[in-house]
């Protein structure tokens, strides 16, 4: 699959099916969340078991606009919150 469709299938497409409007894509108005990567060393490492295993390859990661991985350590930040779609239950 083509970097670009994996990166929608990652953003927008699932923004869009969750009628997230303000997520999924760098544009005014809307929030930033940004990752930036190696694609070429990017990899889930995480096994059944060991399911909590970080990924690799990331670099430096942005949620609403701050930096939470920088040089691929957390810096502590947690500026994120849980967003729940459409399908949520009370």
């Amino acid at each position: 699959m083509p970097l670009e469709e994996a990166v929608r299938k990652l953003t927008s497409l699932p923004a869009d099916n969750l009628h997230i409007r303000d997520r999924g894509r760098l544009a005014p108005g809307k929030f930033a969340d940004v990752v930036i990567f190696d694609p070429k060393t990017i990899a889930d490492r995480a096994t059944y078991e060991q399911p909590h295993q970080y990924a690799v390859g990331m670099r430096h990661v942005f949620v609403n606009g701050q930096q939470v991985l920088k040089d691929g350590e957390h810096t502590g930040t947690k500026p994120g919150r849980a967003l729940w779609g459409p399908g949520k239950k009370n």
